[in-house]
């Protein structure tokens, strides 16, 4: 595992907003003192394959828990482009043993979610669907005496003792621990040019029929762009990629490679390569050569900029993590994903920042041994190096 950590000593409250009277607050977001009678040991924020592993070490553990999904389960694998097979094997995606049966060398989308879903209702997770989390409150007004409990499993403590408020918009959990599992999906990376957000265009690729006969511009050069592209043009679209590398990203899947290169040599799919899109306009788009300057029209009645994604920042800063500017790694310990807010771990693909080719599901789902390890041990938030 790669330690792509950036760590602070401390766990100090100095960064985090201060709150004065919780309950107050609560009432505020439609939620009652009796909705908070039990307090987790942990809520695990994010119902994708490594908030499950989470999940399923907490349930082995004896642990009290609660998994909050702003949608369905596995809700990012959902979204995928809905023909997506996975680069790894079964074995690689399963979850604490459970098999993961496939007729195919590597499995699908579809696959994927049934898998997930039987994981969830075989072992009946505790699990809120649909359910956003708006924010992360640290608890300030908890007493010495409450601060000595935090590792006492005791799931009838009163909330004023929980360490955390996990904020929704009916409810307030509260919890002794947190770990956000939210992944990267949600947020994507954009051009920033005028008429990015013209309905024709989208930064979810989801399936080809709908453009058959069409003109179709994809933005980027790596994995989710090269497999639209192919995708696209075997469904009857007229494909165009638009990417500011000198070629097809390093990166692309070793067994699609060959067959985008093939696609551009004969000129079955046209690219701009070293180049950049300055503005989009309803059945056009206007790109610059990086080098030459030289500003070019095409046409584009859909455009998909397929450039990457990243961490929801603002879900970890109003928690109190510390994020680096550049990258939006969190700052956290790699052996125990705790970060600097004492008692609230990151898991998965939220902690690679914006280097989303460090974290998959493959690797993130090892992180929750590692995380209720730490938890179980109950030593202290001790010894920080920066790394």
């Amino acid at each position: 595992m790669r330690a792509t950590a950036l760590l602070r000593r401390g766990g100090s409250d100095s960064t985090q907003e201060q709150f004065t009277q919780p309950f107050i607050i609560m009432q505020q977001h439609h939620a009652t003192v009796q909705q908070m009678a039990d307090v987790f040991d942990v809520v695990i924020v994010g119902g994708g394959p490594t908030g499950l592993a989470c999940a399923l070490e907490a349930q082995k553990r004896g642990m009290s828990y609660l998994v909050v999904e702003q949608g369905g389960i596995t809700d990012a694998i959902r979204r995928f482009p809905v023909n997506m097979t996975f680069f790894s094997t079964p074995e690689l995606l399963e979850l604490d043993g459970i098999p993961f049966t496939t007729t195919n060398v590597r499995p699908s989308r579809r696959e994927a979610l049934q898998y997930y879903r039987k994981v969830v209702e075989s072992r009946r997770l505790n699990i809120r669907l649909h359910t956003r989390v708006e924010r992360i409150q640290r608890n300030e007004n908890r007493s010495e005496k409450d601060r000595a409990k935090d590792s006492e499993a005791d799931s009838h403590a009163h909330p004023e003792q929980a360490r955390f408020f996990v904020h929704t918009a009916a409810q307030v959990f509260a919890a002794r621990r947190v770990i956000i599992a939210t992944g990267y999906f949600d947020v994507t990376n954009r051009l920033g040019v005028v008429g990015e957000d013209l309905p024709h265009v989208s930064h979810y690729y989801d399936e080809p029929y709908r453009y058959a006969m069409s003109s179709v511009v994809l933005v980027g050069g790596r994995n989710s762009a090269v497999e639209a592209a192919l995708e696209l043009w075997r469904h009857g679209a007229r494909v165009t990629m638009v990417h500011r590398g000198e070629g097809i990203g390093q990166s692309v899947k070793y067994w699609v490679k060959p067959d985008i290169e093939n696609r551009l040599k004969n000129g079955e799919i046209t690219a701009y390569f070293s180049s950049i899109v300055r503005e989009i306009r309803v059945g056009e788009l206007v790109i610059e050569h990086l080098h030459t300057h030289e500003c070019r029209t095409i046409q584009a009645d859909f455009v998909f900029p397929l450039i990457g994604y990243r961490p929801d920042e603002h879900l970890l800063r109003s928690a109190g993590v510390e994020v680096h500017e550049r990258t939006l790694v969190p700052y956290y310990h790699p052996e125990t994903f705790e970060t600097n807010v004492q008692g609230l771990y990151i898991a998965g693909s939220v902690a690679c920042g914006c280097e989303t080719w460090t974290i998959f599901i493959e690797n993130g789902r090892m992180h929750a041994k590692l995380i209720f390890d730490h938890i179980c041990s109950n030593k202290n938030f001790v010894g920080f190096e920066h790394l």
